[in-house]
Order: structure tokens, then C-alpha cells, then sequence
């Protein structure tokens, strides 16, 4: 008796067509979560920049204020490296790396009272809506101004 095997399936190699779209749609499902979250990312990462730039000018000013009775808008006199002035007709550049994305400058008002800004230049003037320029004074008051949101969900 002569029993009859089926032939022998050859082991499949590659992928089909069907897996492929599958993977390329599952792929682009991902990176349309993905890829805004990677971008609101990197807009916050970038408003710490500035925050801690004001932060530092303003530890700068009280540093000034403690030897000059008077705060300054001369960058030099505050330490920093530039031989500009920090006003707002000649803005300080905040660059991390090679990058500047928010430029700094100070208001002095009388002697004992200043005002510090940070504005957003470049693709972080388009991007960040929700918190435009940071705003610091010599009292510590911590506030926003041009943004969609509140002083607290910014600083």
C-alpha cells in the first residue's frame, strides 16, 4: 500500500504586501502621537532656557545692587562676557549651544527697581503660544505676558 504525503511547503521567506502596510500603517499611526509630544517637549525644555537666564540675570542684579546701590542694564558690570548693554533697544541673546531662542532685556526704573523680559525669537515665537515672554522684576514677582496662559502653568 502506497500511502500519498502531500508536498512538502517550502518555508516562506520575506514579508507579504499586507504585513508591510500593516507595519507602515502602525508606524504612522505612532509617529502622528509621537512626533507633536517630541515637539511640546522641546518648546518646554526651551522655556526653562529662558527662565533660568532670567533667574541667573536677576541673581546678577542683586549681586550689582549689593556694591552700587543701583541695579544695571550694562552687561559687563553684571558679569556676563558681551560688551553690549541689556535694554530692549539691544536685547541679550540666550543661546544654549548654537542655538538662541529667547533674547533678554532689563528695564531700570529709579535706582532700587528692575524689570527683566524674555522674549522668544525664531521657530519659538511661532511655537509657543501659550507662554510668550517671561517677566521677572526685583521683587521676585514671577509673571507672563502675550501668552494663552497663566503666570502658574508657565513658571
Amino acid at each position: 500500500m502506497h500511502i500519498a504525503f502531500p508536498p512538502r511547503r517550502r518555508a516562506q521567506r520575506g514579508f507579504t504586501l499586507i504585513e508591510l502596510m500593516i507595519t507602515v500603517a502602525i508606524i504612522g499611526i505612532l509617529l502622528r502621537i509621537a512626533y507633536p509630544a517630541y515637539n511640546n517637549a522641546v518648546v518646554k525644555s526651551r522655556r526653562s532656557e529662558a527662565k533660568t537666564a532670567l533667574l541667573d540675570l536677576a541673581q546678577r542684579e542683586e549681586r550689582f545692587l549689593a556694591t552700587s546701590n543701583q541695579y544695571s542694564t550694562s552687561a559687563p558690570e553684571l558679569g556676563f562676557a558681551s560688551t553690549m548693554t541689556i535694554t530692549a533697544s539691544a536685547p541679550m541673546m540666550v543661546s544654549v549651544g548654537t542655538a538662541s531662542n529667547y533674547t533678554i532685556e532689563v528695564v531700570t526704573s529709579g535706582p532700587t527697581f528692575f524689570t527683566a523680559t524674555a522674549r522668544p525669537t525664531g521657530p519659538q515665537k511661532t511655537k509657543d503660544l501659550q507662554c510668550q515672554n517671561f517677566v521677572l522684576d526685583s521683587t521676585g514677582v514671577q509673571s507672563i505676558s502675550g501668552g494663552t496662559s497663566t503666570a502658574s502653568d508657565c513658571w
